[in-house]
């Protein structure tokens, strides 16, 4: 007679043969760490004396920082000839940062929504980053669409407010599209980011040694205490914000190359924008995201919890959407050729060759060749190479959208209003600073909030699995 105890392993090796055991689950956490050592690693950023590196940072940001605002002072108390805009460029840096920073904003809502719709658990140590950086991305983007109507004062009518003058934006013009993507987009990008910290929050909350400490985080923790129930309505709120962002991480940029590709200007009208822009976008967020990680790693050690396999990802995503990009520019020209239109064919020619040429192929060096360089793994395992590697492709997709907007602009169809389009002092001083806010909102992030969802990565350990361990009870 066949007992229970003779058919166990059988059945175990049935289970062995449908999941093969030389395949090993990629560790995220290394160094065997336990729950205690994640929560007082990512705690102890919060908790610790300020260190003398953020001060210095805090305050140069903070100065940084300064260039915007008086730039925008200057701009509305004398109008917007201070930028270098003339006919027939009357698109420069301003529609040209604000398309930059909405492109930094998107690897965050996908680290955290899409990534997290696919179950992908090496996102757990890179989200909360990656959030913040949406958030603080949507907030210097803001500050241009608000500037470059010109007469501020009169932005609120982009708005659908009921007024006495009778007067309605219109709804057909792209540009109201992007007051509505990008709030909305920021909105979500907002309550994810924050809804994902309420249980950190309590943690800090419950640790704090004084008395302010503990009821600041007590409001933001909004009462949280960890019981079944508040678990339970916080991961269905989680994953509803996760699926309603997912739709806006290919909508809201798909939404800003409209004000291009809806144009009939030669170079912009194309239906080839949207998913280039999209990929664009994942991949200058991506590089700051390394951009931004691998230095605090290095600050905090933080090597246990964004491991070279973090690292790894990352870098092949890069690769993988800049080669996205790549083929995106190669179309461009395919469709100049084969559409049989003059002026499109002309537009392209004129932007390798023209007079804007130089930054033509800083963009192609930087946005093509260089993530060339993550097919080698020797390559993707120096942190210095990689991080890099990510400030050139930052700088080159600020002049991606420098080329589109202004190679286009610049020779149009009329050849006798060509023009060259160059900054002025004010127009760089104003994009220089947004580097400032963001990096002054950053710190403020990394000294008072929990830089990783600790509940996240504990769900990911080893000992997160009932059944860890030969000795389980």
């Amino acid at each position: 007679m066949t007992t229970l105890t003779d058919t166990v392993p059988a059945n175990t090796a049935l289970i062995d043969e449908a999941r093969p055991a030389d395949l090993p689950r990629q560790v995220l956490v290394e160094n065997d760490r336990d729950f205690d050592w994640i929560t007082n690693k990512i705690c102890g950023i919060v908790e610790a004396k300020t260190p003398t590196w953020w001060w210095i940072a805090f305050t140069l940001s903070a100065f940084v920082s300064l260039f915007t605002v008086f730039g925008i002072i200057y701009l509305v108390s004398t109008g917007v000839g201070v930028w270098g805009l003339a006919d027939p460029v009357n698109w420069g840096w301003a529609i040209v940062n604000f398309v930059f920073w909405i492109g930094i904003g998107h690897a965050g809502t996908l680290i955290s929504a899409i990534l997290c719709l696919l179950r992908q658990k090496w996102r757990t140590s890179i989200n909360r980053a990656a959030e913040a950086m949406t958030v603080f991305a949507v907030v210097c983007a803001g500050i241009f669409p608000l500037i470059h109507v010109g007469r501020v004062w009169f932005a609120w009518w982009l708005f659908p407010i009921p007024n006495s003058n009778a007067i309605w934006p219109n709804f057909r013009s792209p540009l109201l599209w992007d007051v509505f993507a990008v709030s909305t987009y920021g909105t979500v990008s907002f309550l994810f980011w924050y809804v994902g910290m309420i249980p950190d929050l309590a943690t800090i909350r419950d640790r704090a040694k004084t008395k302010i400490r503990k009821i600041a985080y007590g409001i933001f923790a909004m009462g949280w205490r960890g019981s079944n129930r508040h678990w339970r309505n916080y991961e269905m709120t989680y994953l509803l914000l996760a699926g309603l962002s997912t739709p806006l991480v290919l909508s809201v940029h798909t939404v800003v190359s409209f004000d291009f590709a809806v144009s009939l200007i030669p170079g912009w009208h194309t239906t080839i924008f949207p998913p280039y822009f999209v990929a664009g976008a994942i991949f200058s967020g991506f590089g700051m995201v390394l951009t931004l990680m691998l230095p605090l790693r290095s600050i905090y050690g933080l090597h246990d919890l964004i491991t070279q396999y973090h690292i790894d990802c990352m870098c092949k995503i890069l690769l993988a959407t800049g080669t996205m990009v790549g083929y995106a520019y190669m179309m461009e020209f395919f469709i100049a050729w084969y559409g049989a239109n003059e002026f499109e064919a002309f537009a392209f020619v004129n932007r390798a060759f023209g007079p804007y040429a130089w930054s033509y192929w800083i963009m192609i060096s930087c946005n093509v060749i260089a993530p060339q360089f993550f097919w080698f793994k020797k390559i993707r395992q120096n942190p210095m190479i990689v991080w890099i590697v990510c400030i050139f492709v930052n700088i080159g997709m600020w002049f991606e959208r420098f080329v589109i907007t202004v190679t286009s602009l610049s020779r149009d169809f009329l050849p006798s209003s060509w023009g060259y389009y160059s900054p002025t002092i004010v127009d760089v001083f104003t994009y220089v600073g947004t580097f400032g806010i963001f990096m002054f909102l950053f710190l403020l992030f990394l000294r008072f909030l929990p830089l990783m969802p600790m509940g996240e990565i504990k769900a990911v350990m080893p000992q997160a699995d009932p059944h860890h361990g030969k000795n389980h009870h």
